[in-house]
């Protein structure tokens, strides 16, 4: 069993952080089970409030109302162990005002990404939550670290940095992503780089600043090969929505069980980065051309409706619904090796954490 991690004074008796994973697949009842075994349970506040009833005429006043009661489920579910944290994409429109909102539900830490959180202590200094950007390279981990340090005199109380392998959103390029096994290398060698620059950060501090790594962490070699590159934990999102506790529907954790590895495809967002997720019909025709986009829920910064090839949020709407053949299944790399729905113990116990 691997050691535990402090994050200030939180402590994760098992040292691995589970995914944020958008929309609507992990909400309060998988982060709470996650954070009950006694690891970082984690919300995604991406389009949260899809089923109210509210959603459609006020999307984000929906998003908003059902972020505090989803923070409070997975607290109660937790029962004081582990932490429960929000995952906030730094493109949100509002953003500052859901790391505000999620702060005052009760929120352990918020974990931001998307491109670089350069704000985000703006809005949790003279809180206890504590903040952790997610990044892909040294490069990106260097540049945040220094400008929190120099705007805010603070720096990051965890790290997360997404190998790519990892699903969804992707801070890689469509041919780092075509060349994967020269890219991983490469990324290695950035976790080794990381590992290091945090150390410079963590001296001027006074105070660990705990490494996790995320994408494709499937098994318990998969982790341990990363704790010896220099990682304190992991961070696993897509083998969790196969699991009986993931707040998605049956349909979607089943097409998850189902994938091949050549079901797995690279798209682009109209957030304008690459993406990994599941082929289906809607993917087969994305691909050859532009779905008509008829309503916005005016949720990302970069989205433009006049241009974008469809819209992502009823794209992943359709799907965490049911909706597979209509809609965006983002996964791992490495989905294939999910060979049937577990509880989240079981995960765990594979992970060997």
């Amino acid at each position: 069993m691997m050691p535990n991690v402090k994050i200030g004074n939180l402590v994760l008796d098992k040292p691995i952080i589970q995914g944020g994973m958008g929309i609507g697949v992990s909400r309060g009842r998988l982060a709470g089970a996650v954070a009950k075994e006694g690891g970082m349970g984690v919300i995604s506040t991406a389009q949260i409030g899809y089923d109210s009833p509210l959603f459609r005429s006020k999307p984000e006043v929906a998003n908003l109302q059902e972020l505090p009661f989803e923070i409070k489920k997975a607290k109660y579910a937790a029962d004081g162990k582990g932490a429960v944290a929000v995952n906030i994409m730094s493109v949100t429109q509002l953003y500052g005002m859901y790391v505000k909102t999620a702060i005052d539900a009760g929120a352990d830490a918020i974990i931001s990404g998307a491109g670089l959180p350069v704000d985000l202590p703006k809005f949790a200094l003279g809180t206890d939550v504590k903040i952790a950007p997610v990044l892909s390279s040294e490069k990106a981990a260097s540049l945040i670290l220094k400008m929190w340090s120099k705007r805010y005199s603070c720096t990051a109380d965890f790290l997360v940095m997404e190998s790519p392998y990892s699903g969804g959103h992707q801070g890689y390029s469509r041919e780092q992503l075509e060349n994967l096994q020269q890219t991983a290398e490469a990324f290695d060698r950035e976790v080794q780089k990381t590992a290091l620059l945090k150390s410079v950060y963590e001296e001027v501090y006074q105070r660990k600043i705990p490494l996790f790594i995320g994408g494709g962490i499937f098994n318990a070699q998969d982790k341990e090969h990363f704790l010896g590159l220099g990682a304190d934990g992991v961070q696993v999102g897509t083998r969790f929505v196969a699991t009986e506790e993931c707040d998605a529907s049956n349909a979607y954790k089943q097409a998850f069980v189902r994938a091949s590895a050549e079901d797995v495809v690279i798209i682009d967002s109209p957030v304008g980065m690459p993406g990994r997720a599941i082929r289906n019909a809607f993917v087969e025709k994305m691909m050859k051309g532009r779905e008509e986009i008829d309503f916005c829920y005016n949720c990302l910064k970069s989205c433009n409706p006049t241009t974008a090839k469809y819209c992502i949020s009823q794209a992943l709407i359709n799907a965490v619904n049911g909706d597979i053949e209509h809609g965006l299944l983002f996964c791992s790399a490495k989905v294939e090796q999910i060979k049937g729905i577990q509880t989240v113990r079981q995960v765990l116990e594979e992970l060997g954490v």
